[in-house]
């Protein structure tokens, strides 16, 4: 289990993770969700005692991370798979890393089974794909057997059968009774793996909830109608409460009433239905109400009919600021590892 209680960082005047309050529970995926800036990625870097919070605390299975005696057996972490000494192999970072918690030979040939390195295992990290780094990332942050995972952005450059691969494997550790926290910028993904969705914006708490009440509490549904006689389908349905939307001369769009009631009102009527879709609301629309007011960076609006020029004039209106710049100048890098709090480079 992971409990943060009114854990903040701040770097100088800028306040990363503000007063963040919330538990991870066991036997449940819990996706870990923000736009960039939001403060995930120091929120677990905290988690795992990368960053010293300037306020509040966080505890894994009950203590600080520093508290552990064998964190690696704890709790699992992947925040950069490429965050690796580039001139070993597979095996020999996994044999070392486990050295440093009594984990020998043994385990590290099954987690290598377990990630699917089996061909690639004696060879050079630095030649990795993207995809088979993030498996070793995994296979190192499984490497201790943990009660406990932490896995930012693992399906990062995996190829579709990889990314089922991911999907299932969280899925099965938390029927094991394990706690995960899983980050990742894929809603589509996110909303087939995760139980339950914290999301984070300008570094605060904006949702703490079951994915189905997230997405019923943030979201509208509605009802798509098509029919010749859309127009006297609008006349009979317009009553307080429902919005009826014209998308085409056929289509419509309705918000406030089942499709059964609309199409038991165009049925009284004799008219005909070509088509009665009930649209529910996704993750992806649930995240994008939530976050509307904390993007760190906020895109025009795409006008394919405008000039081309406009958009690159847009483009150029201001200076460019580098954002190395702009940065405090004492706020930490993000080339953790993984394996950054338990690996043999750490630990020296």
């Amino acid at each position: 289990m992971i409990e943060a209680h009114s854990l903040t960082k701040k770097y100088g005047s800028k306040t990363a993770v503000d007063q963040v309050t919330f538990t991870v529970r066991p036997g449940l995926v819990t996706g870990f969700l923000g736009p960039n800036g939001a403060g995930k990625s120091t929120t677990m870097r905290m988690i795992v005692g990368l960053d010293r919070p300037s306020g509040g605390d966080v505890t894994v299975n009950g203590k600080l991370y520093r508290d552990h005696a064998a964190p690696l057996h704890e709790v699992g972490v992947l925040l950069d798979a490429k965050a690796i000494h580039q001139g070993r192999s597979a095996y020999s970072h996994l044999l070392a890393l486990g050295a440093t918690h009594g984990i020998g030979a043994k385990r590290v040939h099954e987690v290598i089974e377990m990630t699917g390195l089996d061909s690639v295992a004696k060879k050079r990290v630095g030649g990795f794909s993207l995809g088979m780094g993030q498996r070793l990332g995994i296979a190192a942050a499984m490497l201790g057997d943990p009660s406990t995972l932490i896995l930012d952005e693992p399906v990062n450059g995996l190829d579709p059968e990889g990314v089922v691969w991911v999907r299932e494997l969280v899925r099965f550790l938390a029927s094991e009774g394990r706690t995960v926290l899983l980050s990742s910028h894929l809603m589509s993904e996110m909303a087939q793996t995760a139980d339950h969705i914290i999301v984070l914006g300008k570094g605060r708490v904006l949702a703490d909830a079951p994915v189905k009440d997230l997405v019923s509490g943030a979201t509208t549904s509605s009802v798509r109608a098509v029919s010749p006689r859309a127009a006297e389908i609008a006349r009979l349905i317009n009553s307080p409460g429902v919005t009826v939307t014209s998308v085409d001369g056929e289509t419509l769009e309705i918000v406030g009433l089942t499709a059964a009631a609309v199409g038991d009102a165009a049925a009284a009527a004799g008219i005909a239905l070509h088509e009665l879709t009930p649209l529910r609301g996704s993750l992806e629309d649930a995240y994008m109400n939530l976050t509307a007011d904390a993007v760190e960076y906020r895109t025009g609006v795409f006008d394919p009919a405008a000039p081309a020029t406009s958009a690159s004039a847009h483009a150029h209106a201001g200076p460019i600021v580098d954002d190395e710049q702009a940065a405090p100048q004492n706020a930490p890098t993000h080339a953790a590892s993984h394996a950054a709090p338990t690996s043999t480079e750490a630990t020296r």
